[in-house]
């Protein structure tokens, strides 16, 4: 990775890539966003704007188009999985070349896809934890004391720039340790909030047994995959985040827009399957929760 200053796209500049979009750009790289024409418009006008009582309230200009039409040093995917597939057709892999490409999605699979399509980049596995939403384009309201992401690769020098624009960032050795130990807090987060439409408190306060089931759940089937997560870790992650905290997939409900329920939900059912745990807990939640979208599901 080079010394000078990078040049990062970002596909799918909502909430988090917006966020980490923005974070670069005020540190002095240059930051291409890839999104919708009229997205791209915004955000090519007015740049990406961030009220966030951590970083402060400031605007960034950045570049933006609809398609990556060069080289860049990395990529950051950090669109929905409900949307990936549209939106890789922003990221041909004719223009990505050997690129780094780091997904912060949330689940599992998308990991192999983005592998196979693009066979010359390094796929870096990537999670973040975070509370930002895009709540108009090119606007970003963060609202979680953090940001911090964990990369599965020896990217020193690249960690280095993202602490330097204010990230927070781990490097990992174990990618399946890596994105267990995101999932098996994120699938009992999103699920729980968004069936019972409370904030974290709430959940592990009003709904604690059903939130230690789930747990228990969860971490076994993150133990058979090969990763050591044990409920009492997570929970304990659990009972420090603000009590306020919402999911993201908690927003989604509420705004009518599509779930990451096979994403994050169904990603935790198929590897109890494959591993032969199982996990009636989260498969009824997984259940209630498709239901708020689709009543016949």
């Amino acid at each position: 990775m080079k010394t000078s200053p990078l040049t990062v796209a970002v596909l799918g500049p909502g909430g988090v890539g917006g966020l980490i979009g923005a974070l670069l750009a005020r540190d002095g790289h240059r930051v291409i966003c890839l999104a919708r024409e009229t997205t791209a418009a915004e955000l090519s006008r007015g740049g990406l704007r961030v009220e966030s009582a951590q970083y402060g309230d400031f605007t960034a200009a950045v570049e933006a188009d609809t398609q990556l039409r060069e080289a860049v040093d990395a990529v950051f995917v950090t669109v929905k999985q409900t949307s990936l597939d549209e939106a890789l057709d922003r990221l041909p892999a004719s223009a990505l070349g050997d690129s780094v490409v780091i997904p912060l999605l949330n689940g599992l699979d998308h990991l192999a896809l983005l592998r196979d399509r693009y066979p010359s980049a390094e796929v870096v596995a990537g999670t973040i934890r975070v509370e930002a939403t895009r709540t108009a384009p090119g606007l970003i309201h963060h609202t979680s004391p953090f940001a911090n992401l964990e990369l599965a690769a020896p990217l020193d020098e690249f960690a280095d720039r993202l602490r330097h624009a204010g990230l927070g960032v781990t490097l990992r050795t174990d990618e399946t340790a890596m994105l267990w130990d995101k999932l098996a807090f994120l699938a009992p987060f999103a699920l729980l909030t968004t069936r019972h439409r409370a904030d974290v408190g709430t959940v592990r306060g009003d709904r604690r047994p059903e939130l230690l089931a789930v747990l228990d759940e969860i971490t076994a089937v993150a133990g058979a995959a090969g990763a050591r997560v044990t409920t009492e870790t997570v929970l304990s992650f659990f009972d420090r985040v603000p009590d306020t905290m919402r999911s993201s997939m908690q927003r989604d409900a509420a705004a009518g827009r599509p779930l990451e329920v096979d994403a994050i939900g169904g990603a935790v059912l198929r590897a109890g399957a494959a591993h032969q745990v199982e996990t009636p807990v989260t498969a009824r939640l997984v259940a209630d929760v498709a239901r708020l979208t689709n009543p016949e599901a």
